[in-house]
């Protein structure tokens, strides 16, 4: 009888404190670590959910939305899940696939004629899926200065007709480098085939469906912003609130902005392999195609050490696939200007974490859902907080070497009597293929660089060494300053521009090292 008694009081526990008793790690504990994790990163907001066996058990806002509100995170707090949206989009082909309007190895061209790829090869053999892969033989962000940063004027027929002037850096299907442009050539091809814009589609046949009633395919889009996050970053040495993005441009590479909530729903969904809804019964994506997306497509670097000891590492179709502790992982990271996201799945062990950020240290979500993830997977003794901090300490330091000692040099040989180069020479109109033109002029002593087709690129150009020049730019949020290189015609004066950022910690979208200018006119 004491046992019956016993058994119904555990019951009764079960029903009245869900959120308790399923989580493997104690919710203070999680307290703990993210106020760990938000004074050793300096980040001003985060949301954690949990799903475990389906259901939501733990979903909690820490600190602030913004730094200029002081208003507090909570569950509903939406955050802009940037390249998390990857899986949206592959998922919406999913249920294309489903419809047989369209098979994962059609040709693109088959869809959009127009497009093209620098290698005619490539460009007639290039699939659907190879749209989603990253492995096309494009360097890494190839081409992300036309989405980034935001507030360019292009368009996503311009990205679909740049795309043949990017070169190869590795041969077609034979390595991984992350893209974001063909994504968005994948949101074409479901608007050609559906007939409606990628937006709509997601919105109407995955959004409204699953009940993700304040998730939005853009910022632009969401009914209700009393509850949303604002970007921050450091600029200066100082977190501070920065421009949100707001372009339409990358919408179905990383335009998605949602909360622990419904994002909640859309693990559950995963977790049980395309079904969804409050009986589990309704398929939005077949079980086929929903574990197609699961499957390894190309393969990627691994690490074999402790304490995870994984064998194996790809990219599926949105989705990164490892193996950790003799588990299947699926997980993505997601970062726009100013936030930055995560999401893991464990199938096997019906788990999902999911962290969102409205700082861009993405060492704050890893330190947590790692420290969440190992009291599952049994993996003690490890303190990410404290590992990942370290780290990131060592990389800014690392990091503020390289530039301090440009800033250093520059400061030093203005001082000096030596020889300057005429300024006024590498004035003028210089031209990229993708790009556009860029503009160098020259007023009252001081150089200027200013990128025509996106603004947010215009800064102070000052003499370096050489032929070298560093591009400042006016928004010091960036974190992007650039060497600008002039190349120079047998007659010795400037005939073209090459470029790199400075600093290691720069973002790969700023692929300054794809641009190649020519000069096409001087300033009079």
């Amino acid at each position: 009888m004491k046992n019956i008694f016993r058994l119904m009081f555990v019951l009764c526990l079960v029903l009245a404190f869900p959120y308790t008793l399923k989580s493997q790690i104690a919710p203070e504990a999680i307290d703990k670590l993210v106020t760990n994790a938000i004074k050793t990163f300096d980040v001003p907001g985060i949301a954690v959910g949990i799903v475990k066996d389906r259901q939501l058990i733990f979903a909690k806002g820490y600190g602030v939305r913004s730094l200029a509100t002081g208003k507090p995170v909570d569950e509903h707090t939406l955050f802009g899940i940037a390249s998390n949206t990857k899986a949206f989009t592959t998922t919406a082909l999913g249920i294309l696939v489903d419809e047989g309007k369209l098979k994962w190895d059609d040709k693109v061209i088959d869809y959009i004629p127009e497009f093209r790829l620098y290698n005619p090869y490539v460009t007639q053999d290039f699939t659907i899926r190879d749209l989603l892969t990253h492995r096309s033989g494009l360097g890494l962000g190839a081409g992300d200065l036309m989405i980034w940063p935001d507030g360019s004027d292009f368009t996503r027929k311009d990205i679909i007709n740049n795309l043949r002037f990017l070169k190869q850096v590795s041969p077609f299907r034979a390595k991984y480098d992350y893209d974001n442009n063909l994504y968005i050539v994948a949101g074409e091809v479901i608007a050609k085939v559906a007939g409606m814009s990628w937006e709509e589609f997601v919105q109407k046949r995955i959004l409204q469906p699953m009940e993700m009633k304040e998730t939005a395919t853009s910022f632009i889009r969401l009914k209700d912003t009393s509850n949303v996050i604002a970007a921050h970053c450091e600029v200066n040495g100082k977190v501070q609130v920065i421009e949100r993005s707001k372009g339409e441009l990358m919408n179905a590479a990383g335009g998605i902005y949602s909360n622990i909530t419904d994002l909640s729903k859309w693990v559950i969904m995963h977790l049980n392999k395309g079904v969804y809804g409050p009986e589990k019964k309704t398929q939005l994506i077949s079980k086929r195609n929903q574990q197609e997306l699961l499957t390894p497509q190309t393969l990627m670097g691994v690490n074999t050490a402790p304490p995870y000891s994984s064998h194996f590492a790809a990219y599926g179709l949105g989705f990164r696939l490892s193996d950790v502790k003799g588990y299947l992982e699926v997980s993505h990271t997601g970062g726009l200007a100013g936030m930055v996201t995560q999401i893991l799945m464990y199938p096997e062990l019906n788990l999902a974490i999911i962290v969102l950020t409205n700082q861009q240290v993405g060492a704050a979500f890893t330190a947590i859902a790692n420290q969440i993830k190992d009291s599952y997977l049994g993996v003690p003794g490890m303190d990410w907080v404290k590992m990942l901090g370290d780290r990131v300490t060592k990389s800014n330091s690392d990091a503020a070497s390289v530039t301090n000692k440009v800033w250093e040099d520059i400061k030093k040989q203005s001082a000096e009597s030596g020889a300057k180069p005429d300024l006024k020479l590498f004035t003028g109109t210089y031209r990229d293929p993708w790009f556009g033109d860029i503009f160098i002029d020259l007023k009252d002593g001081k150089m200027t660089i200013r990128a025509k087709r996106s603004p947010g690129l215009t800064g102070e150009l000052i003499f370096y060494q050489g032929q070298t020049f560093v591009a400042k730019w006016n928004d010091r949020s960036m974190d992007a300053d650039a060497f600008v290189l002039f190349q120079t015609g047998y007659d010795g004066r400037p005939s073209g521009i090459k470029m790199k950022a400075i600093s290691p910690n720069t973002d790969f979208s700023f692929d300054f090292q794809d641009l190649d200018f020519t000069k096409v006119t001087d300033n009079k």
